[in-house]
């Protein structure tokens, strides 16, 4: 139970990885990554290890719970989700068993950047930020036989940019980090929790798998707008 469980790399999304790495890259030796970094109030020199630990925190989740799965949990295999091909951990669990896990990429790192930004911003925007985001992603977010909980990767980040160029354009970085981050965990995952039982999935990670592609890109949209 207490042992952490890595995701395997699919090809859908070592195809995203490369792409972003590239971007990144472009963006790395223009300075522009650092330059934005340092807006959001992280020194520059930080920036690509965030970026690096969030992406190979994403295969790292940390289980804190097993509950009882009302389907026949299916262990392995691949699922389908907009494009995005997941595979499925093939776990040594009980047949009826979901292990419930904290993503580290997705979820742990995430919110403790945005613990961090917190104080930058006004508590007003920051509250109807997270909570229209919140709300936005709930609506959107799918439940997914065998993997759980997914939502489109692109559309949180752009919805959460939007967003918060319209609430506060003077801290509108910040403010699309931190809505983006805590909107998609609370309205996807947490509001799902009780979903999970039914999905027959091995286990159910908060902030990975179907929600940490939307966070990543939420964290390098909000990046680009500093």
């Amino acid at each position: 139970m207490s042992r952490i469980i890595y995701r395997r790399t699919t090809a859908s999304f070592i195809f995203l990885l490369l792409f972003i790495l590239a971007v990144v890259f472009f963006l790395v030796t223009i300075n522009l990554i650092g330059l934005a970094f340092n807006k959001l109030g992280f020194p520059p020199q930080y920036s690509i290890l965030l970026l690096f630990l969030s992406l190979i925190g994403s295969h790292v989740n940390i289980p804190i719970k097993i509950i009882k799965s009302q389907e026949p949990v299916i262990s392995g295999g691949t699922v389908d989700f907009y494009g995005f091909r997941y595979v499925l951990p093939l776990l040594e669990i009980e047949e009826r068993q979901t292990v419930i896990a904290i993503n580290l990429g997705g979820c742990v790192i995430p919110v403790l950047i945005s613990i961090f930004l917190i104080p930058m911003v006004n508590p007003v925007d920051l509250v109807t930020g997270v909570f229209i985001m919140t709300v936005l992603v709930h609506m959107m977010a799918r439940p997914v036989k065998g993997l759980g909980i997914a939502v489109p990767a692109l559309i949180p980040p752009i919805m959460a940019a939007v967003l918060a160029l319209l609430i506060a354009p003077q801290s509108a970085p910040i403010l699309a980090y931190i809505s983006g981050t805590l909107g998609s965990l609370i309205g996807a995952d947490l509001l799902n929790l009780k979903k999970i039982p039914y999905l027959g999935t091995p286990i159910a990670s908060i902030g990975g798998a179907g929600t940490f592609d939307g966070i990543f890109l939420t964290g390098i949209i909000s990046v680009l707008l500093a």
